[in-house]
């Protein structure tokens, strides 16, 4: 029976203050491997669905989940996603696929994409500063993970306009504009990634082990997920992340609150009870305090808890008497208003009356 209290007196607390603290996040997550025009990649997709997955897990209100997105459908789906971050509190944009740096601008390349010349880059791939736009209205954190640092293919084919023209191995490094916004790179800048031996890439693995961690600030997260990259990939492999957080911990799964300590449930018989009538008078109703009384009903805490609903019960009839009195004199003073009007008519009408007779 107290279990069942405590349950329903947190259920009763949850949903009061629920609306408060929630915060709305929202995730884009894009895996392209089957390119049309160059070999097609084994992970992506792979390492798409498992991100997904876990942030699926993790209560994410909103999961776009896409793969193999052609020029067009890319573009639209930039848009209708940067529809939805415009009320979200946090927005998660995961990318996996190749990519490109023409000149110091990185590149993110779609499945039909053919980049036969160098210029091609320009009206066939997305800028990934489109992608960092997408996510910029979310009102406390825009985090960007690429997984697009595999080597090119469409770099040995393409035919350069201008010799001079620097397209670059791996992505260029990147410094968001905007606070509170990290972009995570699956290899430091100017360095490839491994597409990976088994089902996910190493950087996808180490990513589903640490990123949603209760309580786990982002910074560490991606430190771990350095870490065990570093580890897989004999050190050829170094994930980096650009951009800024505050001095508060932000990680993208709240910290599992601590139970209290068994030790001070055993020293304190009547912990229990009290920590019950605490809750019900948070909620502070009488249905409350009648789950309570009902638990405890030959408690000390019972003939508390039956003065705070007695307290409870007068003031809503205070309540109620007020509004009835108030009811009462608006209508007094709608009859009184009615009885001068007929008075006023009444004598209007013998006024009238007795002009006749004249």
């Amino acid at each position: 029976m107290r279990l069942r209290l405590s349950i329903f007196v947190w259920t009763l607390l949850i949903a009061a203050l629920s609306p408060a603290l929630a915060e709305k996040r929202v995730a884009l997550v894009i895996g392209n491997s089957d390119y049309q025009n160059v070999a097609p990649l084994t992970n992506p997709s792979n390492d798409a669905a498992a991100i997904a997955a876990i942030l699926t897990k993790a209560g994410f209100d909103t999961i776009d989940a896409k793969s193999n997105l052609s020029g067009i459908e890319m573009k639209r789906t930039l848009r209708d996603f940067g529809n939805k971050v415009r009320d979200a509190d946090v927005a998660v944009i995961y990318y996996a696929g190749h990519g490109i740096e023409l000149e110091g601008t990185n590149y993110l390349i779609p499945v039909d994409a053919k980049l036969e010349i160098d210029t091609d880059v320009l009206d066939e791939a997305f800028p990934l500063e489109r992608f960092v736009v997408a996510a910029d209205p979310a009102k406390h954190l825009r985090l960007v993970i690429l997984d697009a640092c595999r080597d090119n293919p469409f770099n040995k084919t393409m035919k350069r306009t201008i010799g001079s023209r620097a397209v670059s191995r791996g992505l260029a490094k990147v410094e968001p504009a905007n606070p509170n916004t990290l972009i995570a790179f699956a290899a430091k800048a100017g360095s490839t990634a491994s597409d990976g031996e088994g089902k996910n890439s190493p950087f996808a693995t180490a990513l589903v082990k640490h990123l949603v961690k209760p309580g786990l600030d982002l910074r560490k997260a991606f430190g771990f997920v350095r870490d065990d990259v570093l580890k897989v990939t004999n050190n050829k492999q170094e994930p980096f992340v650009y951009g800024s957080l505050g001095g508060n911990d932000v990680s993208l799964v709240p910290a599992v609150a601590a139970a209290p300590p068994v030790s001070a449930q055993q020293t304190d018989p009547n912990s229990s009870l009290r920590r019950d009538y605490e809750l019900a008078e948070r909620v502070g109703t009488r249905e409350a305090w009648d789950y309570f009384i009902a638990t405890y009903p030959d408690s000390f805490y019972a003939k508390l808890a039956q003065a705070q609903r007695n307290k409870l019960a007068a003031e809503e009839a205070r309540r109620a008497a007020t509004e009835k009195a108030r009811t009462a004199q608006e209508e007094q003073t709608r009859l009184a208003i009615e009885g001068a009007k007929k008075a006023e008519q009444d004598k209007a009408a013998e006024l009238a009356r007795k002009a006749e007779q004249q």
